[in-house]
């Protein structure tokens, strides 16, 4: 006699793959989540095609565990109704295996970014939660925008930039909120600059900075096309020891001319940033682009090291393209 199977049946053994995935990962991720004392992390990045999710845990200071969800926008051939009915799925397994209420997950949709989308301000609740990342605390916010004030995947980089920051001065472009900048003045940075050409960033970075003790006039926080601040910083002399130059991938904004485009523009983008190294400094540029290509033939004169697998933390481990990461010194 032949078996036939339903939807039903399909959809079942689906969500029952899902969830034994999100198992497995906790399972392989959950002692060096207690070792490395991280509270924010990827448990799940798309790992089974057919649920294109990625699944950020924050276990935040309230005691209170909330999910960070992120579907990536399923493909125009892809019938609408079934990939609805497929994420409905994925939610209710999430908060099963999780144990999480409703109200502490919450669901985004990451679309090819066609903009400035990190901007993008999704609702105004102005309501944020505090996270612990290597024993400071940060801000997130899980409702207003596509994400969440800390990108977990440079966690790793921003160890790092407390390593090197000490008894340097400090410089973050393309800040964001400034949470590298946090590292850095935990690393012992004689000063930080944190520029961003958002004010509702740098804001959110002064936050962070004050919840971790850092105010003072050797802390400054700029307002400014990063790439116009960096032409008036080298009229200046201005001089710095570290840097962290973390571009978006494409951008477009009022406030600048034209466009931005990382793959077109890191060359003219590198050479700028490169003299306000001070002697023995170091530059740290990092971005998003999948398919990035960095024109070493272009940039003579400057030693590149690309540092990415470096940089990689053990939850992204699955999806190594996160991000291009470099070491770049004269």
């Amino acid at each position: 006699m032949k078996t036939t199977h339903t939807g039903s049946d399909s959809a079942d053994n689906g969500a029952a793959a899902f969830a034994n995935r999100l198992n497995k990962n906790l399972k392989h991720l959950g002692r060096w989540l207690k070792r490395e004392q991280i509270h924010g992390y990827r448990l799940y990045d798309a790992d089974i095609p057919e649920y294109a999710i990625a699944v950020d845990v924050y276990a935040c200071t309230d005691g209170k565990r909330r999910v960070h969800v992120q579907e990536y926008e399923a493909p125009g051939h892809v019938d609408a109704d079934k990939a609805r009915q497929r994420l409905d799925l994925a939610v209710g397994t999430i908060r099963g295996v999780l144990a999480v209420p409703v109200e502490q997950l919450y669901l985004k949709v990451r679309r090819q970014q066609k903009g400035n989308a990190q901007y993008e301000k999704l609702a105004a609740t102005g309501r944020f939660h505090e996270v612990i990342e290597g024993g400071h605390r940060f801000l997130v916010n899980f409702d207003d925008y596509l994400d969440t004030g800390l990108f977990l995947d440079h966690r790793t980089t921003r160890g790092m930039l407390a390593g090197l920051a000490a008894g340097n001065h400090f410089l973050n472009l393309f800040a964001y909120t400034g949470s590298a900048t946090v590292h850095a003045a935990a690393g012992g940075a004689l000063s930080t600059t944190t520029v961003d050409m958002s004010n509702t960033y740098l804001d959110w970075a002064r936050r962070n900075m004050a919840l971790n003790g850092y105010s003072g006039e050797q802390h400054s926080f700029i307002q400014a096309n990063c790439i116009d601040w960096l032409e008036v910083a080298a009229r200046q002399s201005r001089r710095y020891g570290v840097i962290f130059l973390d571009p978006p991938s494409f951008s477009t904004s009022k406030r600048m001319a034209g466009t931005f485009d990382v793959q077109r523009d890191h060359v003219a983008l590198l050479r700028k940033t490169a003299p306000l190294l001070a002697r023995g400094g170091v530059l740290i540029f990092s971005n998003n682009l999948r398919r990035f290509r960095m024109d070493r033939d272009a940039l003579t004169g400057l030693t590149i090291a690309d540092i990415s697998r470096a940089t990689l933390p053990k939850d992204f481990e699955r999806n190594p393209r996160i991000h291009n990461c470099w070491r770049i010194t004269h």
